[in-house]
């Protein structure tokens, strides 16, 4: 029972640390008239993720992201039973980390930013924002198999797969938030009812992920690296 908890609560605190501090990030950015800025936003929720990983990479392989394990899934690295409870184990996450925020942060400032959700800009269209929050979990997700899950991988932690969420929000964050992960936008948009772009926040991603792993599965993995 142990062996089967442990990683199911590392993916809890992960995706528990990735929401509080990203959308921790954008309410207080909301509540001090944009002092934090596009630039803080991105800082914060890459590294957030950069050590959520890190830190739970010898655990249970440092996912933090629906859409990372079912691309893991699809090219054979987790069985279908433990990527649904890896799955459970994460929306929880998102979910609580954004009720800690609804309970934390001054009530205008969270209610204004929807206790941390994502939006998609005001010119951008469904179709767009799939399309972009796919091609910016594409990179993300090659640098998942390049850093993490590659045995010959340089041996640098998660920190390539945080820069990588990092530059991605300062690239796309205006038209989509750069959401790149599911549980970061599921559990503000459960708690504060807050909905939109959803379809593109899950579609997007997982279409993005289980495409990189693919190819980096079958066209970039040495064999001997398998």
């Amino acid at each position: 029972m142990r062996q089967t908890l442990r990683p199911l609560i590392a993916e809890f605190i992960g995706v528990f640390m990735l929401v509080f501090i990203g959308g921790g990030a954008i309410i207080i950015n909301a509540y001090k008239d944009g002092s934090v800025g596009l630039g803080g936003i991105a800082a914060a929720s890459g590294l957030a993720y950069a050590l959520a990983v890190t830190a739970t990479m010898g655990i249970s392989g440092g996912h933090i992201n629906p859409a990372v394990t079912i691309g893991l899934w699809s090219v054979g690295r987790i069985n279908a039973l433990k990527a649904g409870l890896y799955i459970v184990a994460q929306l929880l996450g998102g979910v609580c980390a954004a009720l800690v925020l609804k309970g934390l942060f001054p009530t205008g400032a969270a209610e204004v930013r929807q206790y941390g959700a994502l939006s998609l800009g005001a010119d951008t269209t469904l179709a767009t924002a799939i399309l972009l929050e796919a091609v910016m979990t594409f990179f993300l997700a090659l640098a998942v198999m390049g850093t993490v899950v590659d045995s010959a991988a340089p041996k640098v932690g998660g920190f390539a797969v945080g820069l990588t969420l990092w530059m991605c929000i300062l690239a796309g964050g205006p038209l989509t938030g750069a959401a790149l992960n599911p549980a970061r936008t599921f559990g503000p948009a459960l708690v504060s009812g807050f909905w939109v772009g959803q379809v593109a926040y899950w579609v997007g991603p997982i279409l993005g992920a289980v495409v990189a792993m693919q190819v980096y599965q079958r066209f970039l993995l040495r064999t001997d690296a398998a």
